[in-house]
């Protein structure tokens, strides 16, 4: 089939390399004029992970990438430690940088898929033959399939969708995070801070020492901005922590030289049903919840697990949408309804911010936050699909299932 996928971040690529792999023509479209550099590191957990990430073929390459994990050093304005969360508990088994994990999943697919930077979607015509697609480059053509992998704010879940099947809901929080010069000597841990309703987070850059990756996440009722206004977005960030001491003036005094900055609400999205037609949504376009949740991981479970019903279902795609959905439902809505990373983050009030570092002061509940993570991380059962399988490693695959080692094989990619 030829297939259209919305999004180069992660999911878009990750299904692209399934798809391809089974001989589909598969185009990804990306607003972006390239690969994005921005973003926060995230982490994968469990057996079922790195089951999938053996079968890409991509799993070497991005343990010659993994961070190894940061520990989280809580600290007053001072610089005393309040508490400390260890590197196992934000870097889980294997840790990458967003943008290294979107780099190396491109990669891994660009040969059989084709990418086009700097256009997007903007209109969904649906007919018997297939879907008439308009890009905003003034591009015109008709694809078997559209896949929505381009995440909360998808643009195929608005034209594609009506608006009573969408739920998006606003967690009460925003997220922020770019790179700075590390002026002050910044090394080991992550450090964070912490005021109501507010955490400013450095960290020294695990690729360039000379540089930071800060976070800051802020308690906020829904603002409304230009999510392609960099400019408005500084001036958001820098309103709500002018007041700050600790480091973040200097962290400030780096924004207005970054060339790049994730900006985004720590919000949710429940579509009632994820497909309409030949339209299907993929990753945090149909059951996203922004910073938190496991949502990259549960992605890339999801492109191998939609791959995998379309070649089963042989052209029926209708069927592969049902069957991919019933598979991944009730997972991702056990780790949506376990999302409360601002409140976490960032305690609305002294009194949740000084009970939060006692309690994870305590190993008991340190141990009993690790194990909840590894639980959410292997809630989905991983089928089986031989159309799949050809011509990817899958040792780990094979392995698991005979109870021996886990060592990945050699990655090797075919149609």
């Amino acid at each position: 089939m030829k297939v259209l996928v919305s999004g180069a971040s992660v999911a878009g690529p990750s299904v692209a390399l399934w798809l391809a792999r089974c001989g589909h023509d598969v185009t990804v479209v990306e607003v972006a004029p390239a690969l994005r550099q921005g973003g926060y590191a995230v982490d994968f957990r469990g057996e079922v992970n790195k089951v999938v990430l053996d079968k890409m073929g991509v799993l070497p390459d991005l343990r010659a990438l993994q961070t190894g994990g940061t520990a989280m050093r809580f600290v007053d304005e001072g610089g005393r430690q309040l508490m400390r969360m260890p590197e196992e508990f934000a870097g889980g088994e294997l840790e990458v940088l967003r943008a290294d994990l979107s780099r190396v999943f491109y990669e891994h697919s660009r040969g059989q898929a084709s990418y086009r930077f700097g256009d997007s979607i903007a209109s969904l015509r649906e007919h018997p033959g297939g879907v008439d697609v308009r890009f905003e480059s003034g591009l015109e053509e008709t694809y078997d399939l559209v896949i929505g992998a381009d995440g909360m704010h998808s643009v195929v879940r608005r034209l594609a969708f009506a608006p009573e099947q969408v739920t998006e809901r606003h967690l009460g929080y925003y997220v922020a995070g770019w790179e700075a010069p590390n002026t002050v000597g910044i090394s080991g841990d992550a450090l964070q801070y912490n005021v109501p309703g507010k955490l400013a987070s450095v960290g020294a850059d695990r690729r360039d020492p000379a540089l930071v990756q800060t976070l800051f996440v802020f308690k906020s009722p829904q603002l409304s901005y230009d999510r392609r206004n960099l400019d408005e977005q500084k001036a958001i960030v820098r309103e709500h922590f002018e007041d700050v001491g600790w480091h973040v003036p200097w962290m400030l005094d780096a924004l207005p030289a970054a060339t790049e900055m994730y900006f985004d609400s720590i919000s949710r999205v429940h579509v009632d049903r994820w497909s309409t037609g030949r339209v299907v949504l993929l990753g945090d376009a149909g059951y996203g919840a922004t910073f938190g949740a496991l949502g990259t991981s549960t992605a890339v479970i999801g492109a191998y697990v939609l791959a995998g019903e379309l070649a089963e279902s042989r052209g029926d795609y209708r069927a592969a949408f049902a069957r991919y959905e019933a598979r991944l439902r009730k997972a991702v809505q056990t780790t949506q309804d376990g999302s409360r990373t601002g409140q976490f983050l960032a305690p609305a009030t002294q009194f949740g911010i000084t009970a939060r570092n006692r309690i994870l002061n305590t190993r008991f509940f340190m141990n009993q936050m690790l194990r909840m993570a590894r639980k959410f991380s292997n809630l989905i059962e991983l089928p089986a699909y031989p159309a799949l399988d050809q011509g990817s490693s899958g040792s780990l695959a094979r392995n698991l299932s005979q109870g021996s080692g886990n060592q990945p094989g050699t990655p090797r990619t075919a149609r």
